[in-house]
C-alpha cells in the first residue's frame, strides 16, 4: 500500500491529492461481514480489522489512501448484515469507476471492490454502493441502530454447526423474565454501568427495544435498538437479563445496576460472537444534513430519566 504522506481534505477524509483537484463526492456503501475472522472493524497494529481491508480494496481502485467513516464499530468476532459508511472521492476517481464496463459508478465499485475482497473468502461481502444524499454522515446522520443476539440454552440446543453464530448456555433461560427486565431499561439513560467508558465520550443513550423470544428452532433471539450504543453496552445488557433468565440475580437486577452507575465485577458481558449488527436507520434525505448537527451536540446530564422500577 502506498506510503505518500496523507492530507486531509475538507471533508473529513484522508485524499492522497493537490487543493485542485478535492475529494467532494461523498459514496455511501453497504456491507456485511463474519467477524469471527477480524479483530473487530477498527484499524489496528498488529492485527487485522474490517476497516483495513474495506481502506486497501479501496486504495487498489483509486491510488491513494482513503478513510471510510462508519455508521458503528463492531468489536473483535461481532458480525454485521448491513454496516454502513461513507468516504470521497474526486471527480475524475468517481467517473472513472466503471473504466470502460457500460454501468453507473456505484454498481460498478461494487463489482470491482468485491473482485478485491474476494480474497477473504465470503467474510466480508458489499451490498450496495451510490452517491450519497447531500449532508450525509454515515455515524451522525444515523437515527438508531439494531442488532441481534442469539442463544442456546441447554445442551440439547447446542448445534456444532452454527457455533460460530450463537451462545451456548449451560442452564435454560426464562425468557417471560428476561422480558421483564429488558422492560426494565428502556428510554433515555445514562448506561454506565453497562458501558466500557471511552474517554471524552458520554454514555448516555437511548434505548429504543430490547426484547427476546424463543423461535421455532427452539433458540431465543434477543433484539435491541438504541439511537447509538456505547462500548460494550449490548453484550452487558444481554449478559445482566440472561443472570436474571437462569436464576443468578433476583428480579430488578437490570434496573437497579442502571441506577447504581458503576462498572465492577458484576458486569458481566455476554460471548460476542452470537451478536450481529443488522441495521442501521437514517432519516429522509432533506432531514440528514440537521441530524448530523443534532447527534454532534454534546449530551447533558439533566436529560437523563430516572430508571424504569415497573414490570
Amino acid at each position: 500500500m502506498s506510503t505518500e504522506p496523507v492530507s486531509i481534505d475538507p471533508m473529513g477524509t484522508s485524499a492522497l491529492g493537490s487543493t485542485e483537484d478535492p475529494a467532494w463526492i461523498r459514496m455511501q456503501m453497504m456491507l456485511g461481514y463474519d467477524g469471527a475472522a477480524y479483530s473487530g472493524w477498527a484499524r489496528q497494529p498488529n492485527v487485522i480489522g474490517v476497516q483495513q481491508l474495506v481502506e486497501e480494496a479501496l486504495e487498489m481502485l483509486v491510488r491513494r489512501r482513503v478513510r471510510v467513516v462508519v455508521a458503528g464499530r463492531t468489536d473483535a468476532g461481532v458480525h454485521a448484515r448491513r454496516q454502513v459508511v461513507h468516504f470521497d472521492l474526486t471527480q475524475a476517481e468517481y467517473d472513472g469507476l466503471p473504466r470502460k464496463a457500460s454501468l453507473e459508478p456505484g454498481p460498478a465499485l461494487v463489482r470491482r471492490i468485491n473482485g478485491i475482497l474476494g480474497r477473504q473468502d465470503g467474510a466480508v461481502w458489499v451490498h450496495e454502493a451510490q452517491r450519497a444524499p447531500e449532508g450525509f454522515d454515515a455515524r451522525f446522520s444515523a437515527l438508531a441502530r439494531r442488532y441481534s443476539y442469539r442463544i442456546a440454552d441447554g445442551q440439547h440446543r447446542w448445534d456444532p454447526l452454527t457455533r460460530h453464530l450463537t451462545t451456548w448456555h449451560r442452564e435454560e433461560l426464562d425468557v417471560e423474565a428476561m422480558n421483564r427486565e429488558a422492560q426494565t431499561v428502556l428510554g433515555r439513560h445514562d448506561f454506565l454501568t453497562y458501558c466500557k467508558p471511552r474517554p471524552h465520550a458520554t454514555t448516555i443513550r437511548t434505548l429504543q427495544e430490547f426484547s427476546f423470544t424463543r423461535g421455532e428452532d427452539g433458540l431465543i433471539l434477543a433484539h435491541l435498538k438504541a439511537d447509538a450504543f456505547c462500548h460494550n453496552m449490548v453484550r452487558a445488557l444481554i449478559g445482566a437479563a440472561m443472570m436474571v433468565g437462569d436464576g443468578r440475580e433476583q428480579p430488578g437486577f437490570l434496573a437497579t445496576r442502571l441506577e447504581q452507575m458503576v462498572r465492577d465485577s458484576k458486569t458481566k458481558l455476554s460471548h460476542p460472537r452470537a451478536l450481529v449488527l443488522e441495521e442501521v436507520y437514517y432519516p429522509e434525505a432533506d432531514e440528514l444534513a440537521a441530524r448530523a448537527l443534532q447527534t454532534r451536540a454534546l449530551r447533558s446530564e439533566d436529560e437523563v430519566e430516572e430508571p424504569s422500577t415497573g414490570g
